[in-house]
């Protein structure tokens, strides 16, 4: 049986500068409505992201076979060579060669604050990448297009293939009466706790009621761990103490990939969300979605230390 999974959503770059100063310095309240600003940057980094692009970054530090179905543009060969020297399958990444990848560049100032634009690009034309006839044991439906992520999940669906639907920055896009849709199709839905409050509201149902008609739901909290909601029940997942707590960039996505490795390998639930509470503990120690680089060993030995698993020998 195929291990694979389709990794379905945005591969991307974020270009993060740094100004070292304070935007409350320079941003005046007074003359907003004529608002016209410049920061001096020396310090900046490109990034290798997206959600797609890091759940299968992290799915192949655990030995998995993650697929990741993206829409990018002429400008990503070296992110498509990368990925293919970490061993990743890219056979289901499309180059429009008269468009961008999608970016987000983020100027952030010795606050933390953050001014961020997002260029979607190639993501725009996520749904015209098509999966059908593609064999895989799961998939995810991240974050992308709105168009793109419904178009995976009818045809995941269609072929009978388990998938993880999760919402998280596409929120916006999707009203009520979406989301309904696509927990229709998913077996599993992930969200933060966040993410999860604004479902409730928007669908009108509580997450124990929505867990009735699906195999699972995972909310995360944190630094508070996770609550698996199965039909009939819920179980908390206690947190992983990070050595140091340094950018929760990705941490989502590698909290994914734990979640879909452990589902592969007919790992029980709570063992597979153990595994991600893992892997968002090795992120979140590193600066940028895809810059750690715990061996499997080494993960292994943090499931068992943490949990008492011993499931990564």
């Amino acid at each position: 049986m195929s291990d694979k999974v389709l990794i379905c959503g945005s591969v991307a770059f974020d270009t993060i500068a740094v100004f070292e100063g304070h935007f409350k310095d320079h941003i005046l309240a007074d003359n907003i409505q004529s608002l016209s600003v410049s920061f001096f940057v020396p310090t900046m980094r490109k990034e290798y992201g997206g959600c797609a692009g890091n759940i299968a970054y992290n799915l192949q530090l655990l030995g998995g076979s993650p697929v990741p179905v993206g829409t990018v543009g002429s400008d990503a060969a070296d992110y498509i060579v990368y990925m293919q020297q970490l061993g990743i399958d890219t056979s289901m990444v499309r180059v429009l060669a008269d468009m961008y990848t999608p970016q987000c560049f983020i100027t952030t100032d010795l606050d933390n604050n953050q001014i961020a634009s997002f260029h979607p690009g190639a993501m725009t034309r996520s749904a015209e990448n098509d999966i059908t006839g593609h064999n895989a044991a799961w998939a995810i439906v991240a974050p992308d297009a709105k168009e793109g992520m419904f178009a995976h999940a009818r045809r995941l669906h269609a072929q009978g293939i388990p998938f993880v639907f999760d919402l998280g920055q596409a929120m916006p896009l999707f009203s009520g009466d979406d989301i309904n849709e696509m927990l229709q199709l998913a077996q599993i839905f992930t969200a933060n706790d966040y993410e999860a409050s604004v479902v409730e509201q928007r669908t009108g149902r509580k997450m124990a009621d929505i867990a009735q008609g699906m195999r699972a739901i995972v909310v995360t909290q944190g630094a508070a761990g996770a609550i698996l909601y199965t039909e009939g029940s819920q179980t908390h997942i206690p947190p992983v103490a990070a050595t140091e707590v340094v950018d929760p960039t990705g941490c989502g996505d590698a909290h994914r990939a734990g979640l879909l490795y452990g589902l592969t390998q007919n790992w029980g639930l709570a063992d597979a969300c153990r595994l991600a509470n893992v892997m968002g503990s090795f992120k979140i120690a590193s600066r940028g979605p895809q810059n750690h680089r715990p061996t499997r060993a080494e993960i292994g030995l943090a499931l068992n230390h943490h949990y008492g698993v011993d499931l990564l020998a």
